[in-house]
């Protein structure tokens, strides 16, 4: 027999896995269209230019069909599931070892505490997030069957260690996969606005609303992930996408420095804000749905809260 801090321990990664699954089929055409305008043009060798969120998704539809909308599903899909395993398992151990460790005297965690634990929860997911979403972000932007030079998430990995691998050996090829850690780890910094507002517009809701728990956790998770955290991340995901993207190993933006160098070189300002539309309109429905996934399983599984 396993204790109920063991069970509830266990219980935060399931519950991350259903996360996963709801937000990925929610989300993935919103993140497709958002990734093309954010890398067309910019370092990802594909020679089309998009005016807007609506033309995008007009021209991938015309082109490719509503499967062009779906490119690049897999890895996310198996990648979600790992990734929110891994993000909300970790938060959720997080704020039990910061409530029984570091805030004993609270009956809950208190918001510094949600805050720590979410930063905390962001890094240790990173090291799983950078060669998923590179694969993620190769896919996306094949524009068409001329351009395709992935065939699959697989092959992204094999081609892109074997490039990495052909400079510095096998450590090279390891890099490569991960060159988008950096970028990563700034990005899923900004979770400090993510998981305090998320905390915040839940109290709000508990004190002034008579809504049920599924539905605070639901408008809380959509509401937190819109205006907390996309807001303020934003132009670290286009750098990360801009970096995720290049191909060649050795090429220009080796570091993140040097994409935002370029990204501002080549838009300006307006180019760290370009596919925010498709995101910010994404992350609501996709991380609404993702938290009351969250929330609910580890309610109904009776693990113990944080």
């Amino acid at each position: 027999m396993v204790s109920e801090e063991t069970y509830s321990r266990v219980m935060g990664f399931v519950a991350g896995m259903f996360s996963g699954v709801a937000k990925n089929t929610v989300g993935h055409p919103f993140d497709t269209v958002k990734v093309r305008l954010q890398t067309s043009q910019v370092g990802s060798g594909a020679g089309i230019q998009f005016k807007g969120p609506l033309d995008c998704v007009y021209k991938t539809l015309k082109n490719q069909g509503i499967r062009g909308l779906y490119l690049g599903f897999t890895p996310p899909l198996f990648g979600w599931i790992m990734m929110d395993s891994a993000l909300l398992g970790s938060l959720h151990n997080y704020r039990m070892l910061l409530h029984k460790y570091v805030y004993p005297e609270h009956d809950k965690l208190p918001l510094s505490g949600c805050i720590i634990s979410g930063v905390m929860a962001g890094w240790t997911v990173s090291f799983i997030a950078a060669p998923v979403e590179l694969a993620k972000a190769k896919l996306q932007v094949q524009y068409d069957a001329k351009t395709t030079k992935y065939t699959g998430p697989i092959d992204v990995v094999q081609k892109v260690f074997k490039q990495g691998m052909a400079t510095n050996g096998i450590l090279g090829g390891v890099r490569s996969l991960y060159k988008g850690l950096i970028s990563t780890l700034i990005f899923r910094s900004n979770f400090v606005f993510w998981w305090g507002s998320y905390e915040l517009i839940t109290q709000w809701f508990q004190k002034n609303t008579n809504l049920s728990a599924p539905a605070i956790n639901f408008w809380a998770g959509g509401l937190s992930a819109s205006f907390g955290f996309w807001t303020s991340a934003y132009p670290s995901d286009v750098v990360k996408q801009v970096v995720l993207c290049n191909d060649k190993y050795d090429g220009s933006f080796k570091s993140w420095r040097t994409a935002v160098s370029d990204i501002y070189r080549q838009r300006g300002i307006h180019g760290f804000f370009k596919g925010f539309l498709p995101s910010f309109l994404r992350s609501f429905p996709a991380n609404a749905a993702a938290l009351a996934a969250f929330e609910f399983v580890l309610r109904t599984s009776g693990a113990k809260p944080s």
